[in-house]
């Protein structure tokens, strides 16, 4: 399923420092997703969207277990991707300047010991991606996040197919503490949940591990002596919650960034989707089908999360890392 939009919002992300005006493009290759932002930096530099672009690709099928990325998976990806780069072609800048676009890979191509042959496919889709770090992916989606909430500490979660980035700091500031776990809804899926539904025993077991896995870092936080306001979470797992939630038969993003979503209302929507088949989340109004597969281990994430940062709720954004991307090939 891919999805596009024009919009005209409202300028946002205008963060310290100098930025250089003119259009780019950001393209995120993630384990379960391909997306890409195409947005202007003007004089003052406020970021305005010009248009998105989505696509469930699931480039990371079996990676967890192979090491490889499979053939068809990387070609899904290479098709979404030359796709995008054919619409760039309706999004030039009428004065002729240009759009500087970035490509990067996350969780899926680091992992995989075929990367190599995955970048050159791209490079002949139209496109040369870096593949970045997790340090680095959990930067960038915090300058993304961060610029909507001035004078917050926050902690930004980015639940992604292979890999979970957490970051706490001053919203706009230096991030105190950053993380990349190999924990993503991918990967704890395929770990944990081959059950259809999944199993008690299973979510049991997966949410054992989940919190394993990221209780280090909270006990680092603490240690730190930094307690987020705030926490903000960004991607398809946090924004679907919300869609699901509001049964949103036409996904508005307008509704759901910045949409508060408590831990009761998390959890409601997590015992409607564990507790059915996957041919019957597929149909749960809100809920791409594309990502049902997957999507109760994200729930599980953010649940985890937000137990161990004593929370009682979170913040969804679409300000993430496509955002923080655009903030970092303008800065000058």
């Amino acid at each position: 399923m891919t999805s596009s939009f024009l919009t005209d919002p409202a300028p946002a992300c205008a963060p310290e420092g100098a930025l250089r005006p003119g259009r780019y493009a950001a393209i995120d290759i993630g384990t379960v997703t391909c997306r890409m932002l195409v947005a202007d930096i003007d004089e003052a530099g406020a970021l305005h969207e010009l248009r998105r672009e989505y696509a469930i690709t699931n480039l990371g099928e079996g990676v967890d277990a192979t090491g490889v990325l499979k053939p068809e998976a990387m070609r899904r990806v290479a098709e979404t991707v030359a796709g995008y780069c054919a619409l760039l072609d309706s999004c030039e800048p009428a004065d002729g300047s240009g759009i500087t676009v970035v490509a990067v890979a996350t969780s899926a191509a680091r992992d995989a010991r075929n990367a190599s042959e995955f970048e050159a496919l791209l490079a002949d889709a139209g496109v040369r991606p870096t593949v970045i770090p997790g340090a680095r992916e959990a930067a960038l989606s915090f300058a993304g996040a961060s610029c909507d909430f001035v004078g917050e500490n926050l902690l930004v979660v980015d639940v992604g197919g292979g890999s979970t980035e957490l970051v706490a700091g001053p919203a706009g500031g230096e991030p105190v503490r950053v993380h990349s776990f190999d924990i993503g809804c991918r990967r704890v899926t395929e770990k944990f949940l081959p059950s259809d539904p999944p199993a008690a025993s299973e979510l049991s077991a997966a949410r054992a591990w989940i919190e394993d896995g990221m209780r280090p870092y909270f006990e680092g936080l603490r240690t730190d002596g930094f307690k987020p306001q705030r926490v903000v979470a960004v991607a398809g797992t946090a924004t679907s919650v919300v869609a699901v939630r509001e049964r949103m038969a036409t996904y508005d993003s307008s509704r759901v960034h910045k949409a508060k979503v408590s831990r009761a209302s998390l959890d409601e929507v997590y015992e409607q989707l564990a507790g059915v088949s996957l041919d019957e989340r597929r149909r749960v109004v809100g809920l791409d089908p594309g990502r049902a597969p997957v999507i109760v281990a994200g729930l599980l994430i953010l649940q985890a999360v937000l137990d161990l940062a004593g929370a009682d709720g979170f913040t969804a954004s679409e300000s993430d890392i496509l955002h923080g991307i655009i903030l970092d090939a303008a800065k000058a």
